[in-house]
């Protein structure tokens, strides 16, 4: 029970200088952050916070100088690069784009990565933990729960449907892998016809800054579940 099973339909998002929340919009490829809070469902935060875009760009501006952008592979400590692009489909069926400024900045996020999207370990151990502690995590101060594969929205879009009915997890999509390569965490697996993957990981972070990390072997399932996560809570 509760708002994660009947959520509420999202508003049409606004667009560059058209705010269907009569606010003032930026010239970005996003909606500014009153449209995206009016259209996300209750009991998860937007992937902006309640700052305006204009704040948030500049939090990150300041914090530019102090930023660590991983060297090799992502380490506690290490900050997410900020402005790569993600994709999503908002529940009216719109492809939206967030970047990982938006998703991170001022927020406390659980973001993990599996190596495809409808695969066997992915499907039926992985993200069915995420799903079933949304509540719990969002109750220890989470706003948002998000999965990452470097797969292309549509495909993201299908398997969420059909492991998350309710929309409690985020389902972004990396198609060309640039967060995985970003972090260090790609996975060449093109000897199986699969291309460049990302390693499975789990990982909170808070304000940009990855404080728990469960980096795993290539796609193995062993330390980055639910319960891991919840640990570092």
């Amino acid at each position: 029970g509760g708002a994660h099973d009947t959520p509420r339909a999202r508003a049409r998002l606004c667009v560059p200088g058209r705010c269907v929340q009569q606010q003032p919009t930026m010239a970005a490829k996003t909606a500014c952050a009153p449209c995206i809070s009016a259209a996300r469902p209750r009991g998860r935060a937007a992937p902006l916070t309640r700052r305006s875009r204009a704040a948030v760009v500049t939090a990150a501006t300041d914090n530019a100088a102090a930023q660590t952008v991983p060297s090799g592979l992502v380490k506690e400590g290490d900050r997410i690069p900020d402005g790569i692009e993600l994709k999503y489909f908002d529940r009216e069926g719109n492809l939206q784009t967030v970047t990982t400024t938006e998703l991170f900045a001022g927020r406390r996020v659980v973001l993990f990565a599996v190596p495809g999207a409808f695969t066997p370990t992915c499907s039926l151990k992985h993200i069915p933990g995420f799903v079933d502690s949304a509540a719990e995590m969002q109750e220890r101060g989470v706003d948002d729960i998000a999965c990452v594969s470097v797969n292309d929205a549509f495909v993201m879009q299908a398997w969420g449907k059909a492991v998350d009915p309710s929309g409690r997890v985020l389902m972004l999509a990396d198609g060309s892998a640039r967060l995985a390569r970003a972090l260090g965490v790609q996975l060449d697996l093109s000897e199986q016809g699969l291309g460049v993957r990302s390693r499975r990981y789990a990982m909170l972070v808070d304000d940009g800054k990855v404080t728990a990390l469960r980096l795993e072997e290539g796609g193995a399932f062993t330390i980055s579940g639910a319960d891991d996560i919840m640990a570092a809570l």
